[in-house]
């Protein structure tokens, strides 16, 4: 995997089957490098949330291994504690998360299970809050929330966990378009104060707008690198059942035109390709 950083959670030569049925994951290399945003894609039943459930402690590899910071992660106690300090999983519905009467209390409850003391856990529940723009539902009742608050709110105690990686499993599903942009104004805020992203999904459009990194999962393996790279490369998305994302057609088309420079970045949104058209116009 590319990137400037380091792993900081990372799957080596990891397998896993469910009972009685054929392998999931054979023999995975995946590592989530520090300070890059990674979008994992592949099909439905491809594996992408048996891969996310391993790297966050959910689910044991039964061949190969976790670490965490280049140390092997073992689950006893101690060892699950660290991992979950370091990375934090979303699961795709919010209602499968959100147990508690409240928001406040719902975000509360990882900080207060580490045992921390009751101003740090007012702390972390203030702070988590803010980053997810949702503090004025801070006690509203978790089934009087819309789809997209308890997607926040849901996000929001990982985010109070302070982890060093946070793993989301199709975090845009769901959400109408409104939803979505909202949503990724949070992941921004995120990235930038320093929070490592994983997302999966198979909106190929979606990831080539947000990620710095790609990884797909195919019947032949996990490929992985930067994600303008990886989605340009058309044997590997059909190998994956995932379609060519519109922005690369945009690009290819326009410069078989002449009207993009070989390695000029094309316009990845419909909104850019109208900015992109309106300078063209003028010039």
């Amino acid at each position: 995997m590319s990137g400037s950083g380091s792993a900081v959670v990372e799957l080596v030569g990891a397998g896993y089957a469910y009972e009685d049925g054929p392998a999931v994951l054979s023999g995975v290399d995946f590592a989530v490098p520090e300070g890059r945003s990674l979008a994992l894609l592949g099909r439905n039943g491809s594996g992408k949330t048996t891969l996310l459930r391993l790297l966050s402690g959910g689910l044991r590899c039964a061949s190969g291994r976790l670490r965490v910071a280049g140390e092997d992660v073992t689950y006893d106690r101690k060892g699950l504690t660290r991992l979950r300090t370091t990375v934090q999983l979303v699961v795709q519905d919010p209602d499968d998360q959100l147990f508690a009467a409240s928001v406040g209390q719902d975000v509360s409850f990882g900080p207060m299970n580490l045992g921390l003391p009751e101003a740090e856990v007012r702390a972390r529940v203030r702070e988590a809050l803010e980053a997810l723009d949702i503090t004025a539902l801070e006690d509203r009742p978790t089934h009087l929330l819309s789809y997209g608050q308890r997607k926040r709110a849901a996000i929001a105690g990982a985010v109070a966990m302070r982890p060093r990686v946070l793993i989301l499993d199709e975090p845009t599903a769901g959400l109408d378009p409104h939803g979505q942009e909202r949503l990724l104004e949070v992941l921004d805020r995120l990235r930038g104060s320093g929070t490592t992203v994983l997302m999966a999904t198979h909106d190929v459009d979606l990831a080539l707008r947000w990620a710095d990194d790609a990884a797909v999962l195919t019947p032949g393996g996990l490929r992985t690198g930067p994600v303008d790279r990886v989605l340009a490369d058309d044997a590997l998305l059909d190998a994956a059942r995932l379609r060519q994302p519109w922005a690369m057609a945009v690009a290819r088309l326009l410069r078989s035109r002449g009207l993009l420079e070989p390695d000029e970045a094309g316009p990845r949104t419909p909104e850019e390709l109208d900015a992109w058209a309106a300078v063209a116009r003028e010039v």
